[in-house]
């Protein structure tokens, strides 16, 4: 009789097991390994340019996963990087548009906490959904933009690799 208890008591921890996990999802995330290698990217393009920048790559949720000064970037941009990755994250859209917006007009934007309205930040992209974003700063808006958007575009590439 007791075999038999541990047999159900294993069956029902097996089954609940698989009932448990079936309710979970799947995220995808960036990992350290894939933030450096979208930040190559970036160096590369910074380079090609003779750019001096700061690169700041968030999670979905706007923590730093990785920041990089290239250049001897002014120190000032060290911040503006990261806010404008922030918004890119959590508002899930280039720091660009609420940069046109503002500049239309919808100055109550400036309001809104955490939303940087300077283009150079970017959404992450995988499979439909933000899984982080990019920062730059220390270029123009339009340089940091064209920079933050080459980075954003190779990351289809990296995670087929």
């Amino acid at each position: 009789m007791t075999r038999l208890r541990m047999v159900l008591a294993v069956a029902i921890v097996v089954l609940l097991g698989a009932a448990l996990s079936a309710q979970l999802a799947d995220k995808k995330v960036i990992t350290i390994d894939l933030a450096k290698q979208l930040a190559a990217v970036a160096e590369r393009e910074i380079a090609r340019n003779s750019f001096q920048m700061f690169l700041a790559i968030v999670d979905e949720s706007g923590i730093p996963i990785f920041v990089e000064r290239v250049n001897d970037a002014q120190p000032g941009s060290y911040e503006v990087a990261i806010a404008k990755a922030r918004t890119a994250a959590l508002y899930r859209r280039p720091s660009k548009v609420f940069d046109d917006m503002v500049r239309g007009g919808a100055t109550t934007l400036l309001s809104i906490p955490q939303l940087t309205t300077v283009e150079g930040g970017v959404p992450l992209m995988y499979d439909g959904k933000v899984i982080g974003a990019v920062g730059l700063s220390g270029g123009s808006a339009v340089q940091d933009g064209a920079v933050a958007q080459a980075v954003a575009d190779a990351l289809a590439g990296l995670i087929r690799k």
